[in-house]
This record gives C-alpha cells, structure tokens and sequence, in this order.
C-alpha cells in the first residue's frame, strides 16, 4: 500500500520526485553524519565501564543512534527510489509517454 501511495503521489510527477530526492538525500547525509564515530565511541564505553555506562545512559543512547541509523537508510532508500525514477525518465523518455 505504501509502495502504491509512493508511485502514485511522488514517483509520477518528475518535479516532485526531484524535491523528494533532494529532501531525503540531506536527512541521509545529515543522519549519518558522524554516525560511525559516535556508534564506536559509544560501544567502546561500553566495553571499557559495562554495566555502570549502561545505567548512566549509554544504552539510551544506543538505542537512539541505532533509530538515527534505521532513519538514515528509510531515506536512502527513498532518495534512491527517485534516483532511479528520474534517472529512467531522463535515459527513456518514450517508454515515459506511452507510460502515461
């Protein structure tokens, strides 16, 4: 149902599915900017204290940077489902029109 609702609102108009893009390729790159660090710095507190780091808020913290990772992937996933709309379009442009 949300694959159809996608298609149906962004992926059959080429201007929105630019705007959709360019929307999800800045959420992809500002969710997963300094993600990588913060995850390892966060599981080598981890390791080093144990139990306490988890008590003191390193597991939340976990938690909400394994959600930003979950995030970041939805919106390149998007960003590349409007990538590849555009990009047929552009590479195909009589299968666009008999299309419609």
């Amino acid at each position: 149902m949300i694959q159809r609702l996608f298609g149906r609102l962004i992926l059959s108009r080429g201007w929105l599915s630019f705007v959709v893009l360019c929307l999800s390729f800045a959420t992809f790159g500002a969710g997963t900017l300094n993600l990588f660090n913060m995850l390892s710095q966060n599981l080598a507190l981890i390791a080093v204290h144990g139990w306490m780091a988890l008590m003191d808020g390193a597991a939340q913290q976990l938690l909400e940077l394994l959600v930003t990772l979950a995030f970041s992937m939805a919106a390149y996933v998007v960003f590349k489902a409007c990538e590849h709309r555009l990009v047929h379009g552009l590479s195909h442009p009589s299968e666009e029109k008999n299309a419609s």
